[in-house]
């Protein structure tokens, strides 16, 4: 890799499969990115085949432990990644591990199955945000016009956040499907990303909804509603999120974006 070129450090969760996997596809394909992924546990075979993925030459993988209930999981990641690969600033950082397990109407909707979505779609992205923030402080430290040199400035850091258009509040009448667990847990997610952003003007904070998409995951959400697929690709929600993340500026910071560059009701 020349040393004249600025490498671009992402971390993506919920990384070995659906929009994760894709995610980290995309980036690994482009010249001087390191793309961390993370993954509950990375040596399952799904996470040990993200090493076969196409990338760039300039480009690297590092593989790294997260989940998403455990309040230390981040920090113990960060820490690896400071001892064993130098790195102590991350420019991108895509909150996309998540769970949607069960579809209750509110009437018939359990504590448990309440909480353990909150638990995952909420909580754990604060342990998660709460680790990485030192790093993404770096970064947006080094974008400072009295940093450097202006040819050699970076963004402000960014943290994104992988909502839904199940979390949206002004829009309910048009996602009339019952979801009473997966819905609100998404609706705190949007909640703190917003907050996240009021509070951190040096950092690029927004949640985005990238579609209802054929995913694991969203499919599965399908056919509890009788469809027989989600009707948005992977491939095209991918193009759309990663064209809104690069291009994102603390201008569109603290917006429900959605992957094809709209905003969505909060």
């Amino acid at each position: 890799m020349a040393a004249s070129n600025a490498v671009t450090t992402y971390l993506i969760t919920g990384a070995n499969r659906g929009l994760g996997k894709g995610l980290v596809s995309a980036y690994l394909q482009k010249p001087d990115n390191v793309v961390i992924a993370a993954v509950r546990n990375p040596t399952d075979s799904t996470s040990l085949a993200l090493q076969d993925l196409p990338k760039h030459p300039s480009s690297n993988l590092i593989i790294v432990k997260i989940e998403s209930t455990s309040e230390t999981d981040p920090a113990l990641a960060m820490a690896e990644l400071a001892t064993k690969h130098n790195i102590t600033t991350l420019d991108v950082v895509i909150a996309n591990a998540g769970i949607s397990q069960i579809f209750p109407a509110v009437a018939d909707a359990k504590a448990d199955d309440m909480i353990r979505h909150f638990h995952v779609n909420a909580v754990g992205v604060v342990f998660l945000f709460q680790a990485v923030l030192p790093l993404l402080r770096q970064t947006s430290a080094s974008a400072s016009p009295n940093s450097m040199p202006q040819q050699q400035q970076r963004r402000p850091a960014k943290f994104v956040t992988m909502s839904t258009s199940a979390a949206t509040i002004g829009n309910q009448e048009h996602v009339p499907v019952p979801n009473a667990a997966y819905g609100p847990s998404k609706a705190a997610l949007n909640w703190i990303t917003k907050k996240i952003h009021l509070e951190n003007p040096d950092i690029i904070a927004f949640p985005l909804d990238p579609g209802w998409v054929q995913t694991d995951m969203g499919n599965a959400g399908a056919k509890a509603f009788g469809l027989e697929e989600a009707p948005l690709s992977v491939d095209e929600s991918i193009h759309g999120i990663v064209h809104v993340v690069d291009h994102a500026t603390r201008e569109t910071s603290g917006k429900f974006m959605t992957y094809n560059g709209g905003e969505q009701a909060w």
